[in-house]
């Protein structure tokens, strides 16, 4: 019995198998590189962009939970929380176009009572 002898490797199974790694990965990252709170932001016409150096967000879903900073929490306690901050932070309100809008108004109204002046709605163009 004779063996034959191959002068080259066949790669196409390993390019193929590359290619549906590429895939694969490509397909995972854009959900790992998000990294933030869901939510659906309305469109305004008017919007503008505006360079913040420092800020702190909030953010309100669309079944009205809050969360400061990636972290869920009440009204109750965001009181609490917004009161050791800096008045002179940004505040940046990102809420769902779906939210009611008596959290965001509540929202709004705790910042203002608090003497906040450097507040921004995040919407989307």
């Amino acid at each position: 019995m004779k063996i034959k002898k191959f002068d080259s490797i066949n790669v196409i199974p390993f390019i193929d198998v590359l290619l549906v790694l590429l895939a694969i990965v490509l397909m995972t990252s854009t959900f790992i590189a998000k990294g933030v709170i869901p939510i659906s932001l309305p469109s305004a016409s008017s919007s503008e962009e505006i360079e913040i150096i420092k800020d702190i967000s909030i953010y309100i879903k669309s079944d009205n939970s809050v969360y400061l900073e990636k972290e869920k929490t009440s009204i109750e306690v965001l009181i609490q929380q917004i009161s050791i901050i800096d008045k002179k932070t940004a505040i940046l309100i990102n809420s769902d176009k779906n939210a009611k809008i008596d959290t965001f108004v509540s929202i709004l109204d705790l910042l203002k009572a608090n003497d906040f002046e450097n507040i921004a709605i995040v919407t989307k163009k």
